[in-house]
């Protein structure tokens, strides 16, 4: 399957944080994804842009926080994160970009 340009619109960037890593092990990679993208779009864009097969895709929403910007009110946007668990045998090393 080939990478079409909307795939990229979809996934925003891998996340890489202790929870993501320990993900990584049992063989899940974690996105951050646009928050109307839905499951079905998010396994044909990682399949599309990194040439594995996936097994299954787990979403989960953010909430923003309310937060305090140079001493005024303001409030951190809602994120969507989605992990992707690999069929055995594939891996995408998130460290070296596309």
């Amino acid at each position: 399957m080939t990478a079409k340009p909307e795939h990229y619109d979809l996934i925003k960037k891998p996340v890489i944080t202790e929870k993501a890593t320990m993900a990584s092990e049992a063989g899940a990679v974690v996105f951050e994804v646009a928050m109307d993208a839905t499951k079905p779009q998010i396994k044909a864009a990682v399949e599309g842009v990194f040439g594995v097969k996936v097994k299954a895709v787990n979403t989960t929403i953010t909430k923003g926080k309310a937060k305090r910007f140079r001493g005024r009110a303001g409030e951190r946007s809602d994120k969507k994160k989605a992990y992707v668990t690999l069929e055995e045998g594939n891996t995408i090393d998130v460290s070296t970009g596309l």
